[in-house]
């Protein structure tokens, strides 16, 4: 195909979920070809304002009715429940492009195309031995120990955070040979500082924000996450066995749809967010002393990895031009 220089406005953001596939995508096509021009459009005052322009490219804040214009659009529904707003534009765009298969239920037949989620290029594909081990050293681990990452989100998770304290102030069962590395979230770290403070353990690092993911999750045997579109995309493309408790605080109880998606195909397991306080560092604990059952759930996600997707929704836009 060739990539002539076209205009496009990309939409989207709110969350690093969001913001980061949309600059993946803006990346892509400039890529293919650097005279195409992008403009952002986002909502004044939220984390798109900010990392946008950050990335080198302009954005503004408004609401933009593409669609009434005539104007070719693209959709790209991330999870695997449809958002509402995405089921009202699904019957005026050109094309759909999901991530996760079955979206017929949401979305006209014809429009759809399997694309992924774009993710970042330092996340997509699994660890080398090399980066294992320089993983090792930036987070000052045992190599011959096992490794959970816990991971809540840039904002922490609350559940996550009440799970991991219930388990130190039990004396950390089943915790034998196991190095964390505990990303709290910035909302709760002054908190959690307080409370390590109080109840040291050695081995467990924590960090209000993991600027290195691709270094926490090398050095991972399992990862313990939220399950947000991008995450369980990422956790797929580096084939990691991860445990997932999807936030209940999200539309459409979207993201025990995107675990359960794994889950079906026995490539993660899910702790319900209710649940997670009392059972989740149990079957952590469990499951990372099982090297047959973690490399089984790392490979399972492994199928299930799209790694083109920025290139598969470039195209397609361009079809649409």
């Amino acid at each position: 195909m060739k990539y002539r220089p076209i205009r496009a406005i990309i939409s989207g953001g709110g969350t690093g979920g969001h913001i980061f596939p949309a600059i993946s995508i803006a990346n892509k096509l400039k890529e293919l070809n650097p005279d195409t021009e992008i403009l952002f459009v986002g909502a004044s005052g939220k984390m798109e304002m900010e990392k946008v322009p950050a990335a080198g490219y302009k954005i503004v804040g408004l609401l933009y009715a593409a669609t009434r214009m005539k104007v070719p659009t693209l959709i790209q529904e991330q999870n695997g429940f449809a958002g509402v707003t995405n089921k009202m534009l699904g019957k005026k765009v050109g094309c759909i492009c999901v991530a996760y298969e079955g979206m017929e239920r949401f979305f006209p037949a014809d429009k759809i195309v399997l694309s992924g989620n774009p993710i970042r290029k330092e996340v997509s594909t699994p660890p080398t031995a090399d980066r294992k081990a320089e993983a090792m050293t930036y987070y000052g681990l045992d190599p011959d120990k096992k490794h959970i990452f816990i991971v809540g989100g840039s904002l922490g998770s609350g559940t996550l955070n009440r799970s991991m304290k219930r388990w130190i102030e039990a004396g950390c069962p089943g915790g034998e040979g196991i190095e964390i590395i505990w990303q709290c979230g910035r909302y709760y770290k002054k908190g959690v500082d307080e409370f390590m403070a109080a109840h040291p353990v050695e081995g467990i690092r924590h960090y209000d924000f993991i600027a290195r993911m691709d270094l926490a999750y090398a050095a991972a045997d399992i990862v313990i996450s939220r399950s947000g579109a991008s995450t369980v995309s990422e956790l797929c493309a580096m084939e990691k066995a991860a445990i997932f408790v999807p936030s209940p605080n999200v539309a459409e109880d979207h993201q025990t749809h995107n675990a359960m998606a794994l889950v079906r195909k026995d490539a993660a397991l899910i702790v319900k967010d209710a649940d997670a306080p009392e059972k989740l560092m149990a079957t952590a604990t469990a499951l990372v002393h099982d090297s047959e059952r973690v490399a089984v759930l790392g490979r399972n996600a492994g199928k299930m990895a799209l790694r083109d997707a920025a290139q598969v929704i470039a195209d397609e836009a361009y079809k649409l031009v």
